[in-house]
């Protein structure tokens, strides 16, 4: 049975690695989208409303996403945790718990951070670039 719980455990911390992926590839496609949309349509929305319009709309559209996704990866960033968590406590209960570094959990608390400073600063770098160049 213990085998059974491990392969779950492990089974859902890949399954978290991928959702956290999709997650973090999708903000930042839609960053760099929008940033070449609004810095492609920044010159027309000088003359016309309408493009500047749709330059606001594309900046919510930014800021909606990335909320979603900065959102996604703190509950990703707890269920990790509450994974490894578990896992370590099966280990100790098996005492192999000497095989697993729990200074990782650090490190993985870490590498989220960096992945949501990567999230916002593609998305500042979004919204201010064109009305910089406007």
């Amino acid at each position: 049975m213990i085998e059974h719980v491990h392969n779950h455990i492990t089974s859902e911390l890949q399954q978290n690695t991928r959702t956290d992926i999709i997650f973090i590839m999708a903000a930042i496609f839609l960053n760099l989208i929008t940033l070449a949309i609004n810095s492609g349509i920044v010159e027309k929305s000088r003359t016309d409303g309408t493009m500047l319009l749709v330059m606001f709309i594309f900046v919510g559209l930014l800021v909606l996403v990335n909320i979603v996704v900065i959102f996604g990866l703190l509950k990703g960033k707890q269920t990790r945790v509450k994974l490894l968590n578990g896992l370590i406590a099966m280990y100790r209960d098996q005492n192999v718990d000497k095989y697993y570094d729990q200074t990782l959990l650090s490190n993985y608390s870490i590498r989220y951070n960096l992945f949501i400073m990567v999230v916002v600063c593609t998305g500042i770098i979004a919204v201010v670039v064109p009305f910089v160049m406007r």
